[in-house]
């Protein structure tokens, strides 16, 4: 059986895995990322490599970058949440290794694992990936093969505008859907309606001690499940956007299946059932016309690790 490890590599953990080819992950193995410090983080990086090429003889390892990744699959150009600037991601790691590295964007190796093993398994050759957290990420399946862009870059969702001189983004443009669309535009949105009707935010001031200043997306996720007010319009707004979101998607790049994972997904239906409603509205005008089904992400936290892996596999 052919194993290739995979490496899926964000701001908070550096989590690597042993594959085969079915997807499934037999040994994995973690470490938290020192974000500020590069030489560290590749240290953290080989660190995991190496327990896992202790523990099994592999063909090729797969690395899932958080961060803007060149065309030529190799050079990490920029990653918002780590302090990597055109760093030779696959280089440093090959000199370190025996096996052929292959370097790819974190969501594009999610997207990947839910087309071959998870939630769009059946489609024949389409899908688009949400992955909704802090922010948001992308990634695009079209004829079986990942679009990347002539740069590398393609897929950024997250930065399309959605609403001209809306909220301040870190991207430096003005209303992008990440701001209105993803865990932190949900925070935003739930810390905003306890603070204008506290009356329908009982659970959300009980949950955080009244200081609305410790709320996070798990906590407004606890609070609507126990039905408060204030928690549940924040899913509806975030639902709204996020269903025009992929709206728009469908308009440009008709895909099968519309996925949508990342941590926001957890909360399971209070995201979805807003996010389909107002994604059948926005597409109102298309009458009876085919239009793509959304999923909840199967992969869970191991997407990266698993699409990463069996890209290397491929390659």
């Amino acid at each position: 059986m052919t194993l290739t490890i995979g490496v899926d590599i964000g701001g908070t953990k550096v989590l690597g895995g042993i594959v085969d080819t079915s997807g499934n992950v037999l040994v994995q193995t973690r470490r938290d990322t020192p974000a500020d410090n590069p030489p560290e983080t590749l240290a953290r990086i080989l660190d995991v490599i190496d327990d896992l090429l202790a523990a099994h003889r592999v063909e090729a390892i797969g690395i899932g970058a958080a961060g803007w990744i060149d065309a030529a699959r190799s050079t990490v150009l920029f990653a918002p949440n780590l302090a990597w600037r055109n760093e030779p991601l696959r280089d440093e790691i090959q000199a370190r290794v025996d096996v052929p590295v292959f370097v790819d964007n974190d969501a594009n190796a999610a997207a990947w694992a839910e087309f071959e093993f998870g939630a769009a398994r059946d489609a024949l050759n389409s899908m688009v990936l949400f992955t909704i957290g802090t922010g948001i990420g992308g990634g695009i399946i079209l004829g079986k093969q990942i679009v990347r862009g002539a740069h590398g870059m393609a897929a950024e969702m997250g930065h399309v505008q959605m609403v001209p001189d809306g909220h301040p983004c870190g991207c430096g443009r003005t209303g992008c859907a990440e701001q209105y669309a993803s865990g932190s535009a949900l925070v935003r949105f739930a810390r905003a309606a306890a603070d204008q009707q506290p009356d329908t935010a009982h659970r959300l001031l009980a949950l955080t001690d009244g200081d609305l200043s410790r709320l996070t997306g798990p906590l407004v996720t606890r609070a609507a499940q126990d039905n408060d007010g204030a928690a549940l319009a924040a899913f509806d707004q975030v639902g709204f956007w996020l269903g025009i979101a992929l709206a728009d998607t469908v308009q440009i790049l008709d895909p099968e299946v519309i996925v949508v994972g990342g941590g926001v997904i957890d909360a399971g239906d209070l995201l979805l059932k807003p996010t389909r409603h107002s994604y059948a509205e926005a597409l109102n005008n298309r009458g009876k016309l085919p239009v793509a089904e959304i999923r909840a992400a199967k992969m869970g936290n191991l997407a990266g690790v698993v699409g990463a892996a069996d890209l290397a596999r491929r390659r």
